[in-house]
């Protein structure tokens, strides 16, 4: 570790896996419940665990990116973090308001929760993902300010590169386009047309520089290739992104009453964002073939090719598959829009966070790589969750399939209601259920492969030539 500030990524990398394992326990106990309708009822509701499942990803992966950020930064601007203290403040108080809110979740009904948390005088409460009560949203906004003032000065006072400017526009925008999580008008139509300006904008656009960034910084520590080669490869691929997510926002907005104009730009723009993907993953694979040594970290490297193929299924093909406007009409709010978001999170986001702490986790430990026998394990555990993961796709893809057909297709007048097409679904149910804890295990593998590298001794020392 070149810089003793990167130690405070600790502690977030720590507490995202802590969040993690508990979203993937809740997305197990949702699989459950769709077979099982009463599973845990009362004591847990399915809008409860969805609440919680949705808001512990969300929550996790900020803590990843923040991490993240923390042990980039001072290595990118060859200089120590502006205040470890602040970031230290600011772990402590995210992390009191994460489980704070969840445990209001769990243990009282969410119309108490707003009652107690003041949401009358402010609502922002009761839409999808952002359930948060209103304080719990100022505090989130406080905790965005501190980390970008503390990530801003560092910046200030050294090495400006493509990788750094990248990563904090991104952050820039995650915290200006939550704001509009505090708009909430009367207007059911405006009230959408805006959250989708948090929604969308988060995960399909300003997230994917944060991706872009991570995955450059880990290429150019793994692959000794030039950064300028490197740097004009995520100067593309962010334009692309932004090219396609800002207008991509249109796709969400064909049946919710917005203008006509919506179903142009929402296809046409839909049909340009997996371009930036297929980009990520051809840049990755060339980057790694072009590599100018061999690192000892294989497990990060396999976790960095494996992020641009499945962003590029998940988000691209998947994504792509029903954002046409015709198609669309009939695929909205179906088990497809479901396949989509797993597999999309999980390519683009979860594996970029689990590629840099594969990274950066042993270098914080004095060592530039886990054993081998560790890394066989952290290997195996990517192949898992993954295979896990397009099976799930592919069951819910199912799922939404034979949905269309039984529940919106007919005209004669026949069609299915829900609940009778839902009961048609139980053995693709049953199977997702079981490919889920198959998930749940490729975490637990993950995270014994560090166990593994604390108990063999043959680990890759830390090397001290820095690498481009």
């Amino acid at each position: 570790m070149k810089y003793s500030t990167q130690a405070v990524a600790k502690p977030y990398f720590i507490f995202a896996m802590i969040l993690f394992v508990g979203q993937v326990l809740f997305g197990v106990i949702l699989g459950a419940q769709y077979i099982i309708g009463d599973f845990l009822f009362p004591e847990i509701p399915f809008n409860v665990a969805r609440m919680v499942h949705t808001n512990l990803l969300i929550v996790w992966l900020l803590f990843g990116f923040m991490g993240a950020t923390y042990y980039m930064i001072p290595e990118e601007c060859q200089t120590e973090l502006h205040s470890p203290k602040l970031a230290w403040i600011q772990f402590w108080v995210f992390a009191a308001a994460g489980v704070l809110t969840i445990l209001g979740y769990l243990l009282l009904p969410y119309a108490r929760l707003a009652e107690l948390t003041g949401n009358a005088l402010w609502p922002t409460m009761g839409r999808e993902f952002l359930e948060q009560p209103t304080i719990t949203k100022l505090g989130i906004v406080v905790v965005c300010l501190v980390f970008l003032y503390n990530i801003g000065m560092t910046m200030l006072k050294g090495r400006k590169t493509v990788v750094n400017i990248v990563l904090f526009t991104g952050l820039v925008g995650l915290a200006v386009f939550f704001l509009f999580a505090f708009y909430n008008p009367k207007s059911l139509v405006m009230d959408k047309y805006f959250w989708w300006w948090v929604v969308h904008l988060w995960v399909e656009g300003v997230w994917e520089l944060i991706l872009g960034a991570i995955l450059a910084f880990v290429l150019i520590k793994t692959t000794g290739v030039d950064r300028e080669v490197i740097e004009k490869w995520l100067y593309l691929i962010i334009a692309m992104a932004l090219i396609g997510g800002i207008l991509g926002t249109g796709h969400h907005y064909f049946f919710i009453g917005a203008p006509e104009y919506w179903l142009w730009i929402g296809s046409v723009f839909s049909a340009i964002e997996p371009l930036p993907f297929f980009m990520m993953m051809v840049f990755a694979f060339s980057m790694v073939n072009r590599r100018r040594r061999e690192h000892p970290n294989k497990a990060a490297v396999t976790w960095a090719l494996g992020c641009t193929v499945m962003a590029f299924l998940g988000a691209g093909v998947w994504g792509f598959l029903h954002t046409l406007a015709p198609v669309n009409y009939y695929t909205h709010g179906t088990q497809l829009t479901a396949a989509h978001g797993h597999l999309a999170f999980y390519g683009a986001y979860v594996m970029i966070v689990l590629c840099i702490i594969s990274y950066a986790w042993p270098i914080m430990q004095g060592r530039e790589a886990n054993s081998p026998r560790a890394q066989s394990m952290e290997v195996l555990s990517c192949w898992v969750m993954s295979i896990a993961m397009l099976l799930i796709t592919f069951l819910l893809t199912a799922a939404g399939v034979v949905q269309i057909w039984l529940q919106r297709l007919p005209e004669s007048g026949q069609a299915l209601s829900y609940m009778a097409t839902q009961d048609a679904l139980m053995t693709i149910y049953w199977m997702r259920l079981i490919s889920g804890i198959a998930f749940g295990v490729g975490v637990f593998m993950y995270l014994y492969s560090f166990v593994v590298a604390i108990r063999t001794k043959d680990q890759a020392p830390l090397l001290q030539a820095e690498t481009r």
